[in-house]
């Protein structure tokens, strides 16, 4: 248990807005490359934060931590918010495909292949396990406990998420071949 996320978390359900800027200021750093890794702007990322913390002030009385900090709760918010800021996106670049007029697209745009665009295609549900267990390290009981599911659906979703990443890297590597 982090007693110092513990400490601000009793702060925070009390109301004082003062804990969760300490807790911003904690965890911000983190939550940001988590975002980045999901999302192609840097701003998008930003804001997939900002949104993460203003739900976990709005819904402070039942927010599930894990050994008592937010951050996994944060992390699983934060996934949302971008899937969230992407579909916005897309509907806008829709939007602009069916203007009459287009700007330019900008040279060097963000290439949407590799792994992180795998990762990118994984249903939410499957995403979500991946993150929490494998790139944030949480273990699969407290992934499961932040996500509201058994251990067993961790499990299995964690098991489809690698294979369909692992078979989407092979294919990726015999197009370079």
């Amino acid at each position: 248990m982090d007693t110092d996320d513990a400490a601000l978390w009793t702060r925070v359900r009390d109301g004082d807005d003062a804990a969760l800027a300490a807790l911003f200021d904690r965890h911000e750093g983190r939550l940001f490359r988590h975002a980045l890794r999901l999302l192609s702007s840097r701003e998008d990322a930003k804001d997939a934060v900002t949104i993460a913390f203003f739900e976990l002030w709005r819904k402070r009385a039942s927010v599930r931590l894990v050994d008592g900090s937010p951050l996994p709760w944060l992390l699983n918010t934060v996934a949302h918010s971008a899937r969230n800021l992407q579909r916005s996106g897309r509907r806008y670049a829709a939007l602009l495909e069916r203007a009459p007029i287009r700007e330019e697209q900008h040279p060097g745009a963000h290439d949407e292949s590799g792994v992180l665009a795998a990762l990118k295609r994984l249903p939410a549900k499957e995403q979500s396990v991946l993150v929490l267990t494998v790139l944030e390290g949480y273990s699969e009981r407290d992934a499961a406990a932040v996500l509201g599911i058994p251990a067993g659906t961790v499990k299995s979703r964690l098991s489809r998420a690698k294979s369909k990443l692992r078979d989407e890297i092979t294919s990726l590597e015999a197009s370079w071949a």
